[in-house]
């Protein structure tokens, strides 16, 4: 009878784990959201200078904000004592503190927020036997970067709070960026297991797809130095740097030692993110290409035409961006659609294997 099976031919038997399934997964892209958001903030707290405003790293009672005037005239005196204030922003008011200040307390706020709606329906789930085995072992492993994720942003945060440095460490932004991206790729990827499949590949795609999600995953890691090291505000030109295609070596390893270069030299830092990017949206067409030659009309080859017009969109995002000399909505359009890129990405490589 129709009654006895579910719309996709299961038993109704499976029915109720298949709902639960479908609540975890639910779940899980929620929190894919939150990340996405959590690099948007990120991103503004960055792009506004605001990263500093908060001196200390207190995970519990760092919740509160100030409350009185005279908390706030505390907390302003402890960020007048740092070399950002000295160098660039002495004479600051009050009123102006108060706004960096408000985007470094919201993106605290939003990682502890993501904390505890990642582990309370965790064991909400756990203790009904919806998660358990592997897929509770990779949730904990999970969430256990998340947890890593907040200390590397503190030792971000300090690094900018040393003597002389008025903003952090490229290196440890373009850490912090790419762990909240490895984070967002794990989710994706575990929430699109979930998802009922056929028993066999609709066409065979070998390791391309896992490749380009690789390649976009470094090409962030790349966009975070770019980001770190204010890369973006020189040669705001495109296609040419400084009227080459290719700058000078002298240029693009004036710093030593030469390792040095590739963190700290901005004409070498947004080279390579320039050249990455090519070798991307290069490798996406062929990958789209490949497909429709071997499999036209199929969901995957659609899935990589997908990929390449998200890849081209946002080499054409970064370019303007570059012209414009990065203003704040450029930037966090450029900043997040990277996320998306990469998002879809992992599904496009999760579809790809059993």
């Amino acid at each position: 009878m129709a009654v006895a099976a579910s719309t996709e031919g299961m038993p109704l038997a499976r029915v109720p784990q298949t709902r639960s399934l479908s609540a975890v997964r639910a779940w899980i892209y929620t929190l894919a959201a939150l990340v996405v958001l959590m690099v948007a903030i990120g991103g503004a707290t960055r792009l506004t200078g605001s990263g500093l405003s908060i001196t200390e790293w207190r995970p519990v009672t760092g919740a509160i904000p100030p409350l009185t005037e005279q908390a706030w005239l505390v907390e302003f005196e402890k960020y007048k004592q740092i070399s950002q204030y000295e160098l660039v922003n002495k004479g600051m008011t009050l009123s102006e503190f108060k706004f960096i200040y408000g985007w470094e307390w919201g993106h605290r706020q939003l990682g502890r927020l993501i904390g505890l709606v990642f582990f309370l329906p965790l064991v909400w789930f756990w203790a009904r036997g919806v998660i358990k085995g592997r897929l509770a072992l990779t949730l904990l492993g999970i969430g256990a970067l998340g947890g890593l994720q907040g200390a590397i942003g503190w030792i971000m945060v300090a690094s900018g709070l040393e003597p002389g440095m008025t903003a952090v460490a490229p290196i440890k932004l373009a850490l912090h960026l790419t762990v909240a991206s490895v984070i967002l790729a794990c989710l994706v990827w575990v929430a699109e297991g979930l998802r009922e499949r056929p028993a066999a590949l609709e066409v065979p795609t070998g390791y391309a797809p896992r490749i380009l999600m690789g390649l976009i995953l470094f090409q962030i890691a790349l966009g975070g130095l770019v980001a770190g090291s204010k890369a973006g505000l020189t040669y705001n030109t495109w296609p040419l740097m400084d009227g080459t295609f290719v700058p000078p070596g002298s240029a693009l390893f004036s710093v030593s030692p030469w390792i040095e270069n590739f963190v700290d030299n901005v004409v070498l830092v947004q080279f390579n993110h320039r050249l990455v990017a090519y070798a991307i949206v290069a490798f996406a067409l062929w990958h789209a290409w490949a497909l429709w030659r071997t499999a036209p009309g199929s969901k995957t080859a659609g899935r990589a035409t997908v990929m390449a017009g998200l890849t081209l969109a946002q080499m054409v995002l970064g370019i303007v961006t570059l012209l414009l000399v990065v203003p704040l909505w450029a930037g966090l359009a450029h900043q997040v659609f990277a996320m998306a890129v990469l998002a879809m990405a992992v599904v496009h490589a999760r579809a790809s294997v059993r």
